[in-house]
Formats: C-alpha cells, sequence, structure tokens
C-alpha cells in the first residue's frame, strides 16, 4: 500500500463527526479531570477506558489519547491560580505560573502554558510520525547503567530550582531522597523505614506527597493568619500572552519540546522529569535566569512544554515495539487489545489504517487542545471571584477527595497533611520545596537503576561507564556541575 492510499484509508476512519467528537470530548473530560487536585491524567483515562469497549477502536482510541492530552495541559490551571498542581506534570510549572498570578498575571501565565503546551504536543505528533522507528530502536539502547547516568544528569536540576540558598535546596532534596527509600526493596524484599505499618510498604503515594508539599502549606497559611488573606484570589489580570512573548519564549519551548520527546520516547521516564529538567535548561540559557521562580513567563513556557511534550512520544515505543512509554499508555493498550490489536512492528503492516487514522487524529488534537484550553480558561476565571474563605476550604476538600481516590486509603490522606506541615515549616524557614519534590521523583529511578548495574555486572562499577550514552550523560553532568559552581561563585550567592 502507497503512503497516499495508507493516508486515505487512515481519513476514511477519523474523517467523520463521530470520530472528531469523541476526540473533542476526550480533550473536555482531561482539561477538566486535570484541573482538578489529585484527580491525575492516569486517573482520567482509566476511568475513561470502560466507556471505550462499545466503540470503534479508532474512536476509542481517540477518545483515551484526547483525556490524555487534555489532563497535561489541565493540570497547569489550578498550579497557576491556586498553586495546587492538578497532575504531578505540572510541579514545575507552580514556579514561575503562581508567582506571575500573584502580580495579576495569571491571564499571561495561562495563555503561555496554553500556547507552549499546544506547540510541544504538535512537535510531539510530528516526532511520532516521521522519526517512530528510529527512536524506538534508539531507546531500546538503555539499560540501567544508561538510564542511570540520566537520572543522575537529571538530578542537576536540582541547583537550578534551590532559589537563593543553594545548601538550602541540596538539604531539601536529600530529605527528599530519603523518603523515597521508604518501602520493600525490590532487589531483597526487606522492609525500610515501615516502621511496622503496612501502609508504608509501597512507598509513600506521590499524589499525596505532591498536593501535601504545595496546596497544604497555602491553607494552613491562611488558617494561621486569615485576615492576611481576606478578599479574593489573584484575577486573571488584563495582561495577556502576546505574540513577543510567544517570541522570546519560542527558543525554550522548541527545546522543551525535544527534550520532552527524547524522554518520552524512552519507557518508564514519565511528564514530571521531563518538566523540570526542560525547566531548568530553559534557566541555564536564558537571559533573563536571575528572574526564574519569581514569575519569569520563560520558566512556565518551558515547563509546559516539557511536560506536553512527552504526550506524542510515550506513542512511539507503544507503537513501534508494543512497549507501553509510561503508565498512561500502559492502560491505553487495553484498549487495543480489547479491539483486536497488538501494538507493535506487525501492526504497522495489518493495520495500517489504523495506524495512519491515529497520526491524522494526532494532528487535529492539537488545534483542539488550542480551542478547548482557551475555553478553559475562560471557564476558570470564576476562581478568581470567588473569596479565599470560601475557596480555600473548598481546595482542602478537592486535595483530600483527590488523594483519598488514588487508592482508596484513608493513611494517604494522612500522609498528606504530615507533608503539608512538613511544608508549611520548609516555607516559613524559606527551604524550596521543589528540589524535595524532583529528589522524590527521581530518587527510586536512581537507586533501582544502580543496583540493576550491579547485579548485572557483579558489582563492578566500570558498568555505569559502559559506553557513548553514558559517557555523554556523565560528560553532561560534569559541564554542568562545573558550571554551577563557577556560577556560584563569581554570584557570591550564599550557601545558607
Amino acid at each position: 500500500m502507497s503512503l497516499m492510499d495508507s493516508l486515505a484509508a487512515g481519513f476514511a476512519l477519523v474523517g467523520n463527526i463521530e470520530a472528531f467528537l469523541m476526540l473533542f470530548i476526550g480533550l473536555t473530560v482531561g482539561v477538566i479531570a486535570g484541573a482538578i487536585p489529585g484527580l491525575s491524567a492516569t486517573m482520567a483515562v482509566a476511568l475513561t477506558l470502560p466507556f471505550t469497549f462499545a466503540m470503534t477502536p479508532i474512536n476509542a482510541i481517540l477518545l483515551l489519547l484526547g483525556v490524555y492530552k487534555g489532563g497535561i495541559f489541565g493540570g497547569s490551571i489550578p498550579a497557576i491560580l491556586i498553586k495546587t498542581p492538578g497532575t504531578p506534570a505540572s510541579s514545575a510549572t507552580i514556579l514561575d505560573g503562581h508567582p506571575m498570578a500573584e502580580r495579576g498575571e495569571a491571564g499571561r501565565a495561562l495563555g503561555m502554558a496554553l500556547y507552549a503546551s499546544c506547540t510541544a504536543d504538535a512537535v510531539s505528533n510530528l516526532a511520532l510520525i516521521l522519526f517512530a522507528g528510529w527512536l524506538a530502536s534508539f531507546a531500546l539502547n538503555f539499560g540501567p547503567p544508561e538510564f542511570f547516568a540520566l537520572i543522575l544528569f537529571s538530578l542537576t536540576i536540582i541547583a537550578g530550582v534551590s532559589g537563593e540558598s543553594l545548601l538550602r535546596g541540596a538539604l531539601s532534596a536529600l530529605a527528599g531522597l530519603l523518603l523515597a527509600t521508604i518501602g520493600l526493596d525490590l532487589v531483597y524484599g526487606t522492609n525500610r523505614f515501615t516502621l511496622g505499618n503496612p501502609n508504608m510498604m509501597g512507598g509513600l503515594n506521590f499524589i499525596a506527597v505532591l498536593i501535601g508539599l504545595f496546596a497544604i502549606p497555602e491553607i494552613i497559611s491562611m488558617a494561621w493568619n486569615p485576615v492576611a488573606h481576606l478578599g479574593k484570589t489573584r484575577a486573571l489580570g488584563k495582561s495577556r500572552c502576546t505574540w513577543a512573548d510567544y517570541k522570546n519564549s519560542f527558543k525554550s519551548i522548541i527545546r522543551g519540546s525535544m527534550i520532552g520527546v527524547f524522554l518520552g520516547s524512552i519507557p518508564g521516564i514519565g511528564a514530571a522529569p521531563s518538566a523540570f529538567l526542560s525547566y531548568s535548561e530553559a534557566r541555564r540559557t536564558s537571559k533573563n535566569k536571575d528572574n526564574f521562580g519569581k514569575g519569569e513567563i520563560e520558566g512556565v513556557a518551558a515547563s509546559e512544554a516539557g511536560n506536553n511534550g512527552v504526550a506524542g512520544a510515550t506513542l512511539i515505543p507503544l507503537l513501534a515495539l508494543g512497549v507501553p512509554g509510561d503508565v498512561i499508555t500502559a492502560i491505553i493498550i487495553g484498549a487495543f487489545m480489547v479491539h483486536g490489536l497488538q501494538p507493535g512492528p506487525m501492526m504497522f503492516i495489518l493495520n495500517v489504517d489504523i495506524i495512519y487514522g491515529l497520526f491524522i487524529g494526532l494532528i487535529v488534537s492539537s488545534v483542539f487542545l488550542l480551542l478547548v484550553g482557551s475555553v478553559a480558561i475562560r471557564g476558570f476565571r470564576f476562581v478568581a471571584d470567588v473569596p479565599k474563605r470560601i475557596l480555600m476550604p473548598g481546595v482542602l476538600i478537592l486535595c483530600i477527595y483527590g488523594v483519598f481516590a488514588v487508592n482508596n486509603n484513608i493513611f494517604d490522606v494522612g500522609v498528606m497533611f504530615v507533608m503539608g506541615w512538613v511544608g508549611y515549616i520548609m516555607m516559613r524557614n524559606r527551604i524550596p520545596a521543589a528540589p524535595f519534590l524532583i529528589a522524590f521523583i527521581l530518587g527510586p529511578l536512581l537507586e533501582d537503576n544502580f543496583r540493576q548495574s550491579m547485579l548485572m555486572s557483579g558489582s563492578d562499577p566500570s558498568i555505569l561507564f559502559r559506553g557513548p550514552i553514558t559517557w555523554f550523560f556523565w560528560f553532561l553532568t560534569f559541564v554542568t556541575v562545573f558550571a554551577i559552581t563557577r556560577s556560584t561563585l563569581r554570584k557570591k550567592v550564599p550557601l545558607s
């Protein structure tokens, strides 16, 4: 079948109102779910899956992909407006998005988040269409040593989000690494720091830690000093994201998109590390690097480009190899199998019409995301009109519901409140929470891949330098650490 015949067959599947309606509904559901703290894109896709069983295969998959993409963007809305990330992927957006909202520039920040998300989504979709085979084969070269070197390099992000004190940022990261060790040791099967509580054998719930660190301290702060928090939340403001804003952030958006594509094509990394790595690289190369963390619009662009660049790229290993790129695509594989489809190389031969139908649907999804996102931003304008004394209790209820709904476990709610007090103490002592979260995300990946490497080599550390990929990331780590050290000494940034 020629290329034109394949495109015609694909368009025959998606060139109807029903297919586009499913994509539109999926994006709408995803944005709404992503905007509710605790209801991650993963949960939204999982809850939508049963509704797809009676649909045609292409409509079912487009609906789920719409929920996925909408959920990733939707998380940025509460992250910017109320400093509560709707999804883990939007954690990095808080760093500059919420300070912009505090200055009355929430509309500008949300606009940039939308435009960066749509651009990154389009880049990711094009990468899937053009380079699926090549990127999938390249990702197969990553074993535990390569993953370890990549994660170690990613940890250098911490220096970029440590704020005014590198020492406080390092201490925060160490605390995050320590809490990440809680739970069952996957190699030896022993319990670590569980205190005899079976609820801790699986480690601390990530959603509970995330919401506890960022949302609960704001609520505690208001309850502690209600007079200082009278009135309404920050309005969207009159400022809007302009063409000049987009143009000035374009390099960071494209760089973040490519980082998302690269990390998304490697199974198991996810959107949150991609967002933080994109943010760190934007800060490192920006001429406004001193404004990052204080309300720099380029920081919002970079973080949103990083997490949305992953969305299309996670389909690369799924379609090319039959291997899910992350948890969400693992759920989407279920939809493929329910409809008698087996993702992998043979699908490009046996079901080429569905492959090209998906490609066309993904291209259209970037346009639909722009439309749905624009309406969502205007729709959430009412949040700015709600008095804080009413809004914050509502946010607390959503946080409790969202955390409980993940595992239906009241213990996770307790973890959220404990981490909330930890986050409040950190906030009062000007200890940044972002390094803690980054270390908590990357810590298990770092440890697991290191230990797997040692098991593979019989405890020979030379395996960590076994090939050009590992050497490349070791070189990047060394250069980054050197640059951070030199910059710190030149600017005489206080260590404490």
